[in-house]
């Protein structure tokens, strides 16, 4: 074994090299198709591309591993090399538990199905927090590491030999040149991440800090302006799920489209005995019922204790009148590109519901009201945002996502 590890550290300072330069090129591809992953117009723009990309992301990082495994058999002779070195120390060790913490929390969200909800919200929670801090620290420690920072010609102090050599240099400079562009270097990346981080900290901790909306600034500030409001049920006041627990994230792939009762309308049609359709003030008026359901995102994370207050989709479907010749439940969104589809067999589970309310309160614009599919057995593409439409069709339809990669049945 020894010799084995003396072979390892033949070269030691190029194989150091290499290193730092791999996993340089490890982050950034994490980086670029990680923020990919995230931005809603890639989310569109990339199609089924977006499934291949999540593939190399997991890729990359499960190999992200390897140069980790790899330095520590340098270590030893590296951390004597640094031994004086406090500032190149503390950055191996932030840089190797950033490493660490996203290797681990990502392997929880790829295997999220089989650690379960919980595990996978905390682990995303911090994948963000990580990345958030690992990526400006990474940024910021590479730019300053470059060569021309590091050459003597540019720096204003000089050795102290040089001064005896030279003595009417005159005096030095507090700071040197290298340290003026460092600290303008970090305050510059802290200025232009700085907000962007406190509005994902407000999202993550639920209460608006930074300018992140919580789940009451969201229907405060409901694009929609629809009239009568719907009146909750008393099971809805208070929540009958004791109020929803986690942080919607808010994913489009359209922006967000706003109604009033001038361009509103909810339909039924297709292989029905009778087309149904109301308007605003005759669907707000439809008998409800409350369920508590839990909300789950294929993109690992959930919101749990959902009160959510609606018509059973089984008892819109039995009003309208399904053929015998009808397969499948065809969903349209009012942002007029979004569809998805379920089976009747899945239709017909008691907990589907074309849902009006959340936690006592009309659902809001950007989370998808003031009409919503909730699906809660299937993850949340599924629960087709702003529905206006129900059609019920013969064949199949491939739904917005499941075009892009998506299994057509998304069960949780």
């Amino acid at each position: 074994m020894s010799s084995f590890i003396e072979r390892l550290r033949k070269g030691y300072g190029k194989k150091l090299v290499s290193l730092h330069a791999w996993n340089g090129w490890i982050v950034v591809i994490l980086a670029l198709t990680g923020l990919m992953l995230l931005g809603g117009f890639w989310r569109g723009f990339l199609g089924e591309g977006r499934v291949w990309l999540k593939g190399l992301h997991i890729v990359v990082g499960i190999a992200s591993l390897l140069p980790v495994v790899y330095y520590l058999f340098l270590a030893a002779k590296h951390w004597k090399q640094i031994k004086e070195k406090p500032w190149q120390k503390f950055n191996v060790i932030v840089v190797l538990a950033l490493l660490a913490g996203w290797f681990l929390s990502g392997v929880l969200l790829w295997q999220f199905r089989l650690v379960g909800p919980g595990i996978s919200n905390a682990a995303l929670l911090v994948h963000d927090l990580l990345t958030w801090i690992g990526l400006p620290y990474i940024i910021y420690h590479s730019i300053t590491r470059t060569k021309w920072l590091k050459q003597p010609h540019r720096r204003t102090i000089k050795p102290v030999h040089e001064e005896e050599i030279h003595p009417a240099a005159g005096p030095q400079a507090v700071y040197s040149r290298r340290q003026v562009i460092k600290w303008t270097l970090g305050a510059g990346i802290a200025i232009a991440i700085g907000p962007s981080f406190l509005k994902w900290l407000g999202g993550a901790l639920g209460t608006g800090f930074g300018g992140t909306k919580s789940l009451d600034e969201f229907v405060a500030e409901d694009d929609n302006q629809l009239l009568p409001a719907p009146q909750p049920l008393p099971a809805s006041l208070p929540p009958t799920g004791g109020g929803a627990k986690g942080n919607f994230r808010v994913y489009t792939v359209t922006p967000i489209p706003k109604f009033d009762n001038s361009n509103w309308s909810f339909t039924i049609d297709g292989l029905v005995d009778q087309r149904l359709q109301w308007n605003w003030e005759q669907f707000v008026a439809l008998k409800r019922t409350v369920q508590v359901s839990d909300f789950h995102c294929v993109t690992g994370w959930s919101v749990y204790n959902n009160t959510w207050e609606g018509i059973p989709l089984k008892e819109l479907l039995k009003a309208a009148g399904v053929q015998t010749k009808a397969r499948t439940v065809k969903f349209y969104s009012g942002d007029g590109v979004y569809t998805d589809t379920l089976t009747l067999e899945q239709a017909d589970m008691d907990d589907v519901m074309v849902a009006v309310m959340h936690d006592g309160k009309p659902i809001p614009s950007d989370l998808g009201g003031p009409v919503k599919l909730i699906v809660p057995k299937m993850y949340a593409y599924k629960s087709v945002k702003w529905l206006n439409r129900i059609e019920l069709i013969e064949g199949e339809h491939v739904g917005y996502w499941e075009q892009r990669g998506y299994a057509n049945d998304a069960w949780v």
